[in-house]
């Protein structure tokens, strides 16, 4: 019992003895590292709010220059990384090869989220779309509330937030109506009714509903020509946070300016 911790003191003597020459050997250096870390990660963070700031007097789109801040603090901090490791005296010869050995594993074993983020690189930098747009994609559609590396994400008018990975977007052939939505519909006039009047019956309906775009203005006209009716089409842009709202309400007000002006609607408008 008295030789196991004899043993166990050594053993422990050991230790401090070897810790305390390495801290004498190498306390300069570990000081110098950790005073690099610390002023890597600092001016990384000043670099950051700095071209922040740049970006934005020059009205760099959010996305983007959020993407291209994070992008040079990582780098600041990566080359902080570098001096550390070579004040300690640690080679980044064997550790970049080991980093890229990695690297292509974790790229075989991630392809989908790895897809992801390249695509999102590519929405970000060609700006395929921004924040505020609304765009419909492999049909979905909802106004960009936020765009990562992994993903986009999208809300429609009932607030359901839509979260698309990026390599469902880039490649795909996709619409982006800005801040705005179209909406389409028609409504059956008979033959012997006055189109002309009916159309412009019609569009002044359509101007007076709130919340539609006056530019571009509402567009009114014949859409086809039916059996037993003169089909009468219209196309109106709304605010896409508002679409199923004011399409109702301009259907509405189409139908009942028609009907309440003695119109005779020979079939109630069709959905689009």
């Amino acid at each position: 019992m008295t030789d196991a911790v004899t043993e166990k003191v050594q053993s422990v003597e050991h230790i401090y003895e070897f810790l305390v020459q390495f801290l004498i050997a190498y306390s300069f250096q570990l000081l110098g590292a950790a005073i690099v870390l610390i002023a890597g990660v600092v001016i990384a963070g000043w670099v950051a709010k700095w071209l922040l700031r740049v970006q934005e007097k020059r009205n760099v789109d959010p996305t983007l220059r959020q993407f291209i801040a994070s992008a040079a603090r990582l780098i600041v901090i990566g080359l902080a990384v570098v001096i550390a490791l070579g004040n300690i005296g640690i080679s980044i010869t064997p550790l970049i090869a080991a980093i890229g050995g990695l690297a292509v594993g974790a790229s075989l074993a991630l392809q989908g989220p790895i897809s992801n983020y390249g695509a999102g690189l590519i929405i970000i930098l060609t700006r395929l779309f921004r924040v505020g747009d609304t765009i419909t994609v492999r049909g979905q559609s909802g106004v960009v509330r936020s765009i990562s590396l992994g993903a986009t994400v999208l809300a429609a008018e009932d607030g359901e937030a839509i979260v698309i990975p990026n390599r469902q977007i880039a490649g795909e052939i996709h619409r982006n109506s800005f801040a705005n939505r179209i909406v389409e519909g028609k409504i059956g006039i008979a033959y012997g009714e006055d189109i002309e009047r009916s159309i412009a019956l019609a569009r002044t309906a359509i101007r007076s509903t709130e919340g539609v775009a006056a530019e571009p203005p509402p567009q009114v006209g014949i859409e086809s020509f039916g059996e037993f009716t003169i089909q009468i089409g219209y196309r109106v842009w709304v605010p896409s946070v508002r679409y199923f709202e004011l399409l109702y309400r301009v259907n509405w007000a189409v139908f009942s300016a028609l009907t309440g002006a003695g119109v005779h609607v020979a079939r109630r408008f069709t959905p689009p």
